[in-house]
């Protein structure tokens, strides 16, 4: 068996650590401390249990464990003060707490090449041996990416700093996606300026995918082109331009880095989805992939319950896989927050629940605080949801939902004059996200609370733009054409959200309450009021 997390492989069979294509030298109680932590991480793992299990009952000394975990985690490129993969958690144990993908296959699979095996020559490089020859039978991570340093047309000298920091950056957001497999900037750097075969790339880093880029400066304005390829295949999944006016260097660098990992985030998703269709034996993460992509369809009972069913699937097969219980609490929310069913509020209770599981494994997962955020919210704590919703972007800073979950908060606590700026935020970031038709409609509501009906029209048309399969952005556009005496299109707007969300009605609004602030109250009353008139049932 072979355990892969970050750029680490533990390879039980052979009883050694690898990174990439690099043994890593650990002592045997180590690589058992490794081995039993690993295998354990659903788990927290007692000090008796890894007593019992690794130095076989003997007495051990606190300090002696404390030692031997700093190893574990220098080893795998960890730290005592950081406790990125391996977590201490105070009076119970610890915990094994890294994204970690199992491979079978061949136990040689990092060695070098032996007779009659497939090999290739290896770049020289810092982290690299010259001219090492390697073999790479196991199949690539998931996720798995190598960001090759952009080229700086033009090739101005004063731009390479302002291009490597656009890399670099990259990188490191990228990182942050959860279960993905990233390739450190000092091996990708290595490629710098040199001719690529992309495939050999793939091959020599174990990678499914290669990010190539440019940047080119003329004048006052910075354009960045940018091409996700299939390192199997050599084939272009996605390019993209971004063309934008240089006013400070580096907010520029930081608004493309978020607006590139925000979008790679989707199109990985959608990539890895296809991939996972095609499996004839799909493990959790293959079932994941495919409940986020039917979710992304839309907010209707039908894609829900397509999503839910994936994510179901996942966690019976792993039931702490974080993605797939983050992806059913998401689920759970999104049906209670469009008012599905006349159950909504045990929908998020339930995702509550199941969010409160999801960070007990990871604490620091960024996405299930924010849609832990939404959930408060909801459930009339607002205050506190904004408050959870601010910790998962101090945890992800390219986490557009949660600005606009904070937007929407905002509303319910009667402050929707600021919704439309936090959205704006989550769109500068992420402007062609999955997510913002939902966003869209966050302003468009805070619009028709405040009166400004003519606005809200604009952005809940711009909301059924972006995704026709949302059931409330309709009917909101029928509440706010209605109140602008637009009769006949209110109907029109209202049968299309009823069409989607059929059982639908006005007693089910009026039973959800937010907030008692009296702006929210108030602003509820038009929504209703609109949506009387452009011919919703009462229920």
């Amino acid at each position: 068996m072979r355990y892969l997390f970050e750029e680490y492989a533990l390879d039980t069979d052979l009883r050694e650590l690898y990174r990439g294509a690099h043994l890593v030298s650990v002592a045997p109680q180590v690589f058992d401390l490794l081995d039993y932590l690993i295998r354990n991480r659903e788990r927290v793992v007692s000090k008796d249990d890894l007593i019992n299990t690794v130095w076989n009952g003997r007495v051990v000394s606190d300090a002696a464990l404390t030692t031997r975990l700093n190893v574990a985690r220098s080893a795998i490129g960890d730290s005592g003060e950081k406790q990125r993969l391996i977590k201490t958690l105070q009076r119970k144990g610890f915990r094994f707490v890294g994204a970690v993908q199992e491979v079978q296959g061949p136990v040689d699979a990092l060695l070098p090449a032996r007779s009659g095996e497939q090999s290739f020559q290896g770049i020289a490089g810092p982290d690299r041996p010259d001219a090492a020859t390697v073999t790479m039978s196991f199949p690539a991570p998931r996720l798995s990416i190598v960001v090759l340093p952009f080229a700086n047309i033009g090739g101005d000298p004063e731009q390479d700093y302002f291009v490597d920091g656009v890399t670099e950056s990259l990188t490191t957001d990228l990182s942050r996606i959860s279960g993905s497999f990233v390739i450190a900037r000092n091996t990708a750097f290595t490629f710098k300026g040199k001719t690529v075969d992309v495939k050999q790339v793939g091959r020599e880093l174990n990678v499914r995918y290669v990010l190539e880029g440019s940047v080119q400066r003329g004048g006052n304005r910075l354009r960045v082109n940018v091409q996700l390829i299939d390192a199997e295949t050599g084939n272009h999944l996605w390019a993209e331009r971004f063309e934008k006016p240089v006013a400070d260097l580096f907010d520029t660098q930081d608004e493309i880095v978020s607006r590139l990992a925000n979008t790679l985030n989707a199109q990985l998703i959608q990539v890895e989805a296809r991939r996972a269709g095609r499996s004839i034996h799909p493990d959790a993460m293959d079932l994941y992939f495919q409940g986020w992509a039917c979710e992304n369809n839309g907010t209707t009972a039908e894609y829900m319950a397509q999503a839910q069913a994936f994510f179901d699937r996942a966690l019976a097969l792993d039931p702490g896989n974080i993605e797939a219980l983050v992806g059913s609490a998401r689920v759970k929310a999104a049906i209670g927050a469009n008012l599905m069913r006349d159950d909504w509020i045990a929908h998020f209770i339930a995702a509550e629940a199941v969010l409160i599981r999801a960070l007990s494994l990871a604490p620091n997962h960024a996405r299930a605080h924010s849609v832990l955020g939404l959930v408060q919210s909801f459930t009339n704590r607002a205050v506190q949801g904004i408050a959870e919703c601010e910790r998962a972007l101090a945890l992800d800073h390219n986490l557009a939902d949660a600005h606009a979950f904070i937007g929407l908060a905002k509303s319910f606590l009667g402050r929707s004059d600021e919704t439309e700026a936090h959205v704006r935020e989550a769109l500068r970031l992420s402007p062609r996200d999955n997510y913002a038709y939902r966003w869209s409609m966050f302003v468009g509501l805070a619009k028709l609370a405040i009166g400004a009906d003519v606005e809200a029209v604009a952005w809940l048309r711009r909301s059924i733009e972006a995704n026709r399969n949302l059931p409330f952005s309709h009917c909101l556009l029928a509440a706010a054409l209605a109140l602008l005496g637009s009769l006949d299109e209110a109907r029109a707007a209202a049968q299309a959200g009823l069409v989607l969300n059929p059982t639908f009605t006005l007693r089910r609004l009026r039973a959800r309450v937010l907030s008692d602030h009296p702006a929210y109250l108030a602003g509820r009353e038009r929504v209703y009021q609109g949506l009387r008139m452009a011919g919703v049932p009462e229920g």
